[in-house]
């Protein structure tokens, strides 16, 4: 295949007019060869006949806007995308998949094949991913979260204006009337899609309700079918229905075998049976994209409970009235950030060392979120001891397989759950107190590390972040920082910016302190 002039494609196939009978700005040169004109319909329905290495237009007339020039796999993911109507994105988690979403569909729009986009997603990623995402990449399109306690809010965002709506998985349930009377919406984008591998699920229901013949659909996630060769059957039924039987019953049997009453195992083929079912669909690992930065940051904010908004504020109150006119020293503000810290991470400290839990179930579900993208083993640091019992044993309940490592665990033992994480399959995730990450300790098994809330050293945070990218990684890493409150967001700026957050302690309490009444974002 050749591009001719930038504007048209020199194909040679052995029936020309296998392609001139449906293309209409296309004509024979030749005893085998086709002159047709480089458009996205054009190169659509190539792609429909089987003809293999279509470029996309998007590379013929597209600027790539944006603050960053893209990598060479996110062009190719959007060149992928823009040909295919309904598709599976499998890039790993870091690879900046969701930049190729935006200029993919930012091009669509240029384009006027697609009027608006509406975008599915976790709550943790709507405004940290997404929406940030939106305005690094694509800053003349307009966006707008559907994200509100009122239903009526939810809907004059559907109804409004902005081309690209972001809303999270339960409220699509809510105001999924209110899309279908919109109309406007002719791209849906399914990111962790994952969340809807169950067609009993009224989830599900309430997706396949919102999607018509002509809706553009793409479903991203870095792991499909992770669990169980099963998980592929709802994605399926989304992107590719006529590659899987009708009923759940009938890919259970293909993929699956009994082998007792209760349980089932995987068949031989069912790998390739799953990789046939997931089509059509582009996968770029991180360490197939060498132009990636060996270490990618990614920040999931999640809202604090009201419970937590209510005593997180009142801890501020009660400091303020103690500060009053008095000097603020350095290991002050450590002490009164720390609490602040602790009860935006879900369990705090009383005066008298009795722990006080509060709602952390957001925080929670957006770990499970991350772990469930993760392709490797993975790392959660968790300073605060309370917090990591907490979340180690709320990730067995998940059955996952998990060991902890803290002050309590002597040097023996700790060499052991550090030898087995490196050498065998289980366990899959270490959660450890940052400050029990001792130097020099190897923990590259992980490539996804995950802090639960962050650390109040540099020191320490670039150590434990060294557990796991240093010398024998063959494979990029993901530090995802979990944040919730003011104090977290700032935090994480300092330590990633390598600030001393000891030097600068006095400075963040005061701003807390002077930002008292201002929401959490």
């Amino acid at each position: 295949m050749q591009i001719v002039a930038n504007k048209a494609l020199r194909l040679k196939v052995r029936n020309p007019e296998k392609i001139t009978s449906v293309i209409p700005c296309s004509k024979q040169i030749g005893t085998h060869e086709v002159l047709v004109r480089w458009g996205l319909e054009e190169a659509q329905v190539l792609k429909n006949l089987k003809i293999k290495n279509v470029p996309s237009p998007i590379l013929q007339n597209y600027d790539w806007p944006g603050i960053y020039k893209p990598f060479a796999h996110q062009k190719i993911t959007s060149e992928f995308l823009t040909l295919h109507r309904r598709a599976f994105c499998f890039n790993s988690q870091g690879t900046g998949k969701t930049a190729s979403v935006i200029w993919a569909a930012d091009y669509l729009i240029k384009q006027k094949k697609i009027r608006r986009v509406l975008v599915v997603c976790p709550v943790s990623v709507m405004g940290s991913a997404w929406q940030h995402d939106l305005f690094r990449f694509a800053m003349h399109r307009t966006c707008d979260i559907a994200h509100n306690p009122r239903r009526e809010q939810r809907i004059k965002v559907i109804r409004g204006n902005a081309e690209f709506v972001i809303i999270n998985y339960e409220g699509l349930d809510i105001v999924s009337d209110a899309v279908l009377d919109d109309g406007r919406f002719d791209l849906i984008v399914v990111d962790e899609a994952n969340a809807y591998k169950n067609i009993s699920t009224q989830r599900w229901k309430t997706l396949v309700k919102l999607i018509t013949p002509y809706t553009w659909v793409w479903m991203l996630t870095g792991t499909p079918a992770s669990q169980e060769p099963t998980d592929a059957y709802g994605l399926a039924r989304i992107i590719n229905p006529s590659g899987v039987p009708k009923f759940a019953g009938g890919f259970r049997d293909l993929v699956m075998r009994k082998v007792t009453r209760f349980k089932w195992v995987p068949n031989f083929n069912a790998t390739d049976i799953v990789f046939n079912a997931l089509q059509p669909a582009i996968r770029f690992s991180k360490e197939e994209c060498l132009d990636l930065p060996d270490v990618m940051h990614v920040t999931r904010t999640i809202q604090l409970t009201k419970q937590q908004e209510k005593y997180y504020n009142l801890m501020l109150h009660q400091q303020l009235i103690v500060a009053a006119g008095e000097e603020i020293t350095a290991p002050t503000a450590a002490a009164n950030l720390s609490k602040l810290l602790q009860i935006s991470a879900g369990a705090a400290y009383t005066d008298g060392k009795e722990v006080v839990e509060f709602d952390c179930s957001s925080r929670l579900q957006a770990l499970h979120e991350v772990i469930e993208e993760a392709s490797h083993k993975v790392l959660v640091f968790v300073p605060f001891t309370h917090n990591l019992m907490m979340v180690a044993d709320w990730l067995k309940k998940q059955k996952y397989t998990v060991d902890i490592i803290n002050g309590a665990v002597n040097p023996r033992k700790r060499t052991e759950i550090f030898n087995r994480f490196q050498t065998t399959p289980n366990p899959r995730i270490l959660v450890i107190q940052p400050q029990a990450a001792s130097h020099g300790v190897t923990l590259h098994a992980a490539n996804v590390v995950v802090y639960w809330s962050p650390v109040m050293s540099v020191e320490t945070y670039l150590q434990a972040n060294a557990r796991v990218h240093r010398a024998g990684q063959v494979n990029k890493v993901t530090v995802v920082h979990l944040q919730g409150s003011r104090v977290e967001s700032k935090m994480y700026k300092m330590l990633q910016t390598k600030v001393d957050t000891h030097q600068r302690l006095v400075d963040l309490y005061k701003e807390e302190l002077e930002g008292i009444g201002e929401t959490h974002e």
